[in-house]
């Protein structure tokens, strides 16, 4: 994975989406695991923008709730599932689950990157029902 941004003329179009594919698969592990502060400071431009309404918008204010959810959850696991990348923009579809025993989140993220910097933070999460008659599931 990458651990340091990535300048954009430095790769191809091609190389630069999966750069930036690898940065938002290792932000959302390192941060799912405690360590979002640490991955705020390697990736979060100075202009990084989070768009979940529940939450002031800036990367302090999202790295102290997610490493304070990581401290609360500490048997959270987080598999992502797929991921679509495309120029600067890249989607995770990612299982969560809180707690052993609770049932499944649905999350997509999703990753406005340039530079190898973090510019904007998109996320939406939707509960898997227990009882749901959609046999292909929600994964």
């Amino acid at each position: 994975m990458t651990s340091t941004p990535t300048a954009t003329l430095s790769h191809s179009p091609a190389q630069q989406t999966e750069a930036n594919r690898a940065i938002a698969i290792e932000f959302l592990r390192r941060a799912s695991a405690g360590h979002a502060r640490e991955v705020m400071r390697r990736y979060a431009a100075p202009t990084f923008a989070h768009h979940n309404p529940y939450f002031a918008n800036d990367a302090d204010t999202l790295a102290t709730a997610m490493d304070e959810n990581a401290r609360a959850t500490p048997d959270k696991v987080l598999d992502i599932q797929r991921t679509i990348a495309e120029g600067s923009f890249v989607v995770a579809h990612s299982r969560v689950q809180q707690k052993p025993g609770d049932a499944p989140i649905a999350v997509v993220h999703i990753f406005r990157i340039e530079d190898g910097r973090i510019h904007e933070l998109w996320d939406v999460a939707q509960p898997a029902p227990v009882d749901s008659p959609n046999q292909a599931g929600m994964f």
